[in-house]
């Protein structure tokens, strides 16, 4: 199977790093136009170096918007007002105890974890549905599924993840357009590396031995027992926004190493 993308557009929310920088990636070297999305010019510039380097003769164009917020995703949406491929990627995440989370907070991960994708699939499913033709991903989580006692804030939103994509995916059903949800477990990115940082320096293991270890202590369901890496969420992803997904909509798809313990 190849996957080609060219003459298609794939807007790409949270995209300076980690999980998203992966999956723009991926679309770039499948022959998409990629637009990167950041919140600073400094780390919009350097992904888009990044990505013309690994897939050169791509179009790669940056739009600073902090999608968070009604005005960054205004801003986004004037920049580029149209796009084959919406992947709703950019979102937050933290530990926090339920009884410390202020209402502050639990509002900050609903606009930057929900209404981001709302807002951006309302602005550009219209022209898909028009054209007949079109993808739009949410990047939820395994931990929709597995609330984490620790994070209740962003499991809660991972799970109106699912809600939104399914119930847009029947919005626009009879269409060529598909809406689906992606559901990585514990991946490899700097928001891990990071937590296991101080981990890693006292046992002197490696960063991927550190994260095997946590995977097992915290997620002890996992088939693989180690974190993917985020070139494994993002190989489904491109499949997903590819023309041979065709028949795939309204689904949860799941790259969580088989956290979830669920059969379907």
């Amino acid at each position: 199977m190849k996957i080609d993308l060219s003459n298609k557009t794939a807007i790409v929310t949270g995209s300076t790093a980690g999980i998203g920088f992966a999956i723009a990636k991926g679309f770039a070297k499948a022959g998409a136009a990629v637009v990167v999305n950041g919140r600073t010019d400094a780390s919009v510039d350097e992904a888009v170096t990044r990505l013309a380097d690994a897939a050169p003769g791509t179009v790669i164009r940056g739009c600073v918007a902090d999608v968070g917020t009604a005005e960054g995703c205004s801003t986004l949406v004037a920049t580029e007002p149209s796009a084959d491929i919406l992947v709703n990627n950019v979102g937050i995440y933290g530990l926090e105890d339920f009884f410390d989370i202020s209402d502050a907070e639990w509002t900050r991960y609903f606009e930057v974890n929900i209404m981001s994708g709302v807002r951006l699939s309302r602005a550009y499913l219209p022209g898909m549905v028009k054209r007949n033709q079109g993808r739009v991903l949410f990047i939820s989580s395994e931990s929709a599924l597995n609330i984490p006692v620790e994070m209740i804030h962003y499991g809660f939103t991972k799970t109106a993840a699912l809600a939104i994509s399914r119930g847009l995916a029947k919005r626009v059903a009879g269409t060529g357009v598909t809406v689906n949800a992606i559901l990585p477990g514990p991946t490899l990115s700097g928001g891990l590396e990071a937590m296991l940082q101080e981990a890693k320096e006292k046992s002197g293991l490696s960063i991927e031995e550190a994260a095997a270890v946590f995977v097992r202590e915290h997620r002890p369901s996992s088939i693989i027992q180690r974190a993917a890496s985020v070139e494994e969420v993002a190989n489904l992803v491109v499949y997903a926004a590819s023309p041979q997904a065709s028949a795939t909509t309204g689904a949860a798809l799941r790259v969580d190493g088989g956290v979830i313990e669920t059969i379907v």
